[in-house]
């Protein structure tokens, strides 16, 4: 798996060219600032124990603090790891929603929630025909008038929805959140396929 090949569009000083159209750390702070939720790295396998197919090449947009980049590296993935804010990990720092370099692989992510919208369509846009958008989501995604135009797309291949709860923590305080109880919100993968064309379907993965 080979970052330069995945990354052949992208060209000249990636810090150059990574600071998309005048893009800056700071470009989206005010958005960014209280909407990091980090996902538990098991919802990596519950996902490909559920048989998603996954390309070898990955681009996550949102990495935080590289929980599900670094679970994907375990696996062998080759990943590229970007986020608007510097949370002390991540190749690049820049705002995902003003790049317009395609992308070869597939796009694996927990993006902002209020901007989850804005970031599927956008790995849409980037991605060849065919590829994926793979987006750890709260399943009332499903909800809204906003929504149903993306929707109409056709784009949204499969739905796996977990059957037990799985923990997203703010601001990646995992520790926090299981001595509460636990995450008292419903999540799932949303796979995006550009060009599916069809009707979604729905598998149920965490048995």
């Amino acid at each position: 798996m080979n970052n330069e090949n995945a990354m052949r569009d992208w060209t000249g000083n990636k810090r150059s060219i990574f600071g998309c159209i005048g893009a800056s750390n700071h470009a989206a702070s005010v958005r960014e600032e209280n909407d990091y939720y980090a996902t538990d790295p098991t919802a990596i396998d519950d996902l490909l124990l559920g048989g998603a197919q996954i390309k070898s090449d990955i681009w996550e947009p949102a990495c935080g603090e590289g929980h599900l980049s670094e679970r994907l590296k375990g696996l062998g993935y080759n990943v590229y790891s970007t986020d608007l804010v510097d949370r002390g990990y991540g190749d690049d720092h820049f705002d995902f929603l003003t790049c317009d370099r395609k992308w070869h692989g597939d796009i694996v992510t927990n993006p902002p929630y209020k901007y989850a919208h804005e970031f599927v369509e956008h790995s849409l846009d980037l991605l060849d025909e065919g590829g994926r958008a793979f987006f750890f989501l709260k399943l009332t995604f499903l909800e809204g008038q906003k929504r149903r135009s993306l929707f109409d797309r056709k784009d949204l291949e499969v739905v796996y929805v977990f059957s037990r709860r799985i923990t997203c923590a703010k601001n990646g305080d995992f520790a926090s959140l299981r001595e509460r109880g636990g995450s008292p919100v419903a999540y799932g993968w949303f796979v995006f396929r550009k060009g599916y064309g069809d009707y979604p379907s729905i598998r149920w993965i965490r048995p």
